[in-house]
């Protein structure tokens, strides 16, 4: 069963809390955006001013060169997921391995030229893999659906994990992600630039019923 995830990602507090309260009054599991404005452009709010409602299920996908400098910071919000980038520079197998030892489940994002077999030892670790198809640090981008061939990949290496898809969801396509095998699908620009968000969500939600 595939679900429509909302994407949150604001340059500032105020920004950020009109979004939360957006996307929060129809889904229930949401996907915050943050960006370092080094690996991925633009500079979104700090981690440690991260927040959601109780009840909401937030995965934090972490856009950052260096994600270790926030690790705390992930074990003190306790998202649903925490995301790191596959790309990303340090200990990231042992980043994972902590987060994993404090009750935090972990997920892996992987650019679109990243091959799974190269990332295998952290899909091994990963709760859950994102296959990224956006725009870093952005809303919008396109959906490279040629990208879902990695599902099969990352199955072989990691049968449980929870398949996720970040970039270009939209009504036109969202049915063809969800029968590749895609759990999460992140939709971002369609929804929060949408003139109705809410209809907007009950659309591709509807889509995929």
């Amino acid at each position: 069963m595939s679900l429509i995830c909302p994407a949150v990602l604001a340059a500032d507090p105020q920004d950020y809390r009109r979004k939360i309260n957006i996307v929060t009054a129809f889904a229930k599991r949401i996907h915050i955006d943050l960006s370092d404005g080094d690996f991925a452009p633009g500079r979104s709010i700090n981690p440690i001013q991260a927040w959601w409602p109780p009840g909401v299920l937030a995965d934090i996908h972490l856009m950052y060169r260096h994600p270790l400098e926030h690790i705390e910071t992930m074990v003190s919000l306790g998202p649903n997921l925490a995301i790191i980038h596959a790309e990303a520079e340090g200990d990231l197998a042992g980043m994972m391995e902590h987060l994993k030892r404090c009750g935090q489940k972990i997920g892996l994002a992987m650019l679109a030229d990243t091959e799974p077999d190269r990332v295998s030892q952290l899909i091994g670790l990963a709760d859950h893999v994102l296959i990224f198809s956006g725009k870093l640090g952005s809303y919008g981008g396109s959906a490279d659906l040629s990208l879902l061939q990695k599902i099969g990949a990352v199955k072989r290496i990691n049968s449980q994990a929870e398949i996720g898809w970040d970039g270009g969801a939209d009504p036109s396509n969202v049915q063809t992600i969800a029968a590749a095998g895609v759990e999460v699908i992140v939709a971002g620009g369609s929804i929060m630039q949408a003139g109705d968000p809410a209809a907007e969500y009950a659309k591709l939600a509807n889509s995929i019923s």
